[in-house]
């Protein structure tokens, strides 16, 4: 019966013809709860992709379901044309996604600096890889405080260290679960620079964002989650000029 519903569910996928990451149908949840009804979304290399919608959509599962923090019930998770879809999350890391997740997990006892360090022992083989004392050099608001501890941090300042971990582990493909939720509007627009930056150096990036217009902004594609269902899909000049899905899916105006 899922499958047949996964049929029935699945959008074009943006017709990626060579895509980096692939979800095709995917039912995931937790325990007897279904979140997940069919989900299908691709990434291809260099892309920034949105994935939007209101809370309790089921954004956050669908990042957890392609990293391997739930294992989907049906459908497929492939990247780099391999099927990850039943690997665990630490296998999925080493094939080079990284996962930042909303509530960023840093290590609130140790230093900026041993956070790095210790990022840069798991990750995987990718030319995207960095050495910690080079990203330290980039971010210059975690170099003058590389001594000082996680849990004194500020929020903004916990989110690049959490993407800056990211950064010396490798990654091919970036999963970032609303990484501006509740930042004030100027680190914002840092963190909106820090993913371009990361986007232009070759990392592809999944965005899972509630702020709407970041989302716009930085992605090139589209789709739009609700109540575990893709149920639009478009570039930011679509989804901009679509009122219908802005008001009833996302309860915004242009």
């Amino acid at each position: 019966m899922s499958g047949e519903r996964a049929n029935e569910n699945r959008l074009d996928a943006g017709a990626c013809e060579d895509p980096l990451l692939d979800v095709s149908g995917v039912f995931a949840g937790y325990g007897g709860t279904e979140v997940l009804h069919g989900v299908s979304l691709c990434v291809q290399p260099g892309e920034i992709v949105s994935l939007v919608g209101r809370n309790g959509a089921g954004k956050t599962t669908t990042l957890r379901s392609i990293v391997g923090n739930v294992t989907p019930t049906a459908g497929t998770v492939t990247f780099h044309s391999e099927d990850v879809t039943h690997l665990p999350a630490e296998e999925t890391v080493r094939r080079n996604v990284a996962f930042v997740p909303e509530e960023r997990r840093v290590f609130p006892g140790l230093t900026v600096e041993e956070n790095l360090q210790v990022g840069h022992l798991g990750g995987g083989d990718t030319a995207t890889r960095r050495d910690p004392e080079e990203v330290l050099s980039e971010f210059e608001n975690l170099n003058d405080y590389r001594d000082r501890k996680g849990a004194a941090l500020s929020g903004g300042e916990q989110q690049m260290l959490a993407i800056a971990r990211a950064l010396v582990g490798g990654a091919d493909l970036l999963l970032l679960d609303e990484p501006t939720e509740g930042l004030a509007p100027y680190v914002v627009r840092q963190v909106e620079e820090l993913v371009a930056d990361l986007n232009d150096d070759g990392t592809a990036v999944l965005l899972v964002e509630q702020n709407v217009n970041v989302a716009l902004e930085l992605a090139d594609r589209h789709y739009v989650l609700d109540r575990g269902e893709i149920v639009y899909h478009g570039t930011s000049e679509q989804l901009q000029d679509n009122e219908e899905v802005l008001d009833r899916h996302l309860g915004v105006s242009m």
